[in-house]
């Protein structure tokens, strides 16, 4: 009888153990997408690599009028004109401290990421956690908001990012492999 307890109990460790284990594998694909571009990009990344996909959602969205970069007082002109600016964030990931890997991705404005990731990273507690960064864009690459970011965030667990622009599954593969 108590080998049979033993036993159970032994099963029972190695199974909370493997859950465990399994629940800290976990990948996150946070996304800001101001006008669905970059939502697209996500939805493969988290279907290629078996993420859990969360939206960055600002407080308050983002009017046409406010994406205007031909406007210099437009909302997202001004935003990217002041390195300080942390729009609002309208909800946070739940059980966040269970994801080990997270991918970030937005859409490239003035070079750089939207303000918006910055408060993201701000606002969760990154340190100890893969990050990879992508993008979509008209017409930037990633190197520049890629740098930007490690500069800012030097104590986070970088991996190399990667512009989205018409990726397809193999793609994504292939990058989130290395």
């Amino acid at each position: 009888m108590k080998r049979i307890a033993l036993c159970m109990t032994a099963i029972a460790v190695l199974c909370i153990s493997a859950h465990a284990q399994k629940q800290s594998s976990q990948t996150l694909v946070v996304y800001f997408s101001a006008t669905g571009t970059t939502e697209k990009a996500a939805k493969l990344v988290a279907e290629t690599t078996g993420g859990t996909l969360f939206k960055i959602q600002p407080a308050q969205e983002y009017t046409a009028n406010d994406l205007n970069w031909h406007n210099k007082s437009s909302r997202s002109s001004v935003e990217m004109a002041d390195a300080q600016s942390r729009p609002a964030l309208s909800v946070r990931p739940k059980n966040f401290i269970g994801y080990d890997t997270v991918y970030i991705g937005f859409p490239i404005w003035w070079n750089l990421a939207p303000r918006i990731i910055n408060t993201f990273i701000e606002s969760n507690d990154l340190a100890g956690k893969t990050v990879i960064p992508f993008a979509t864009s008209g017409g930037s690459g990633i190197s520049n908001a890629e740098k930007e970011l490690r500069k800012a965030y030097p104590d986070l667990k970088w991996q190399k990012g990667k512009l989205l622009n018409g990726a397809t599954k193999e793609d994504i593969l292939s990058w989130s492999r290395k």
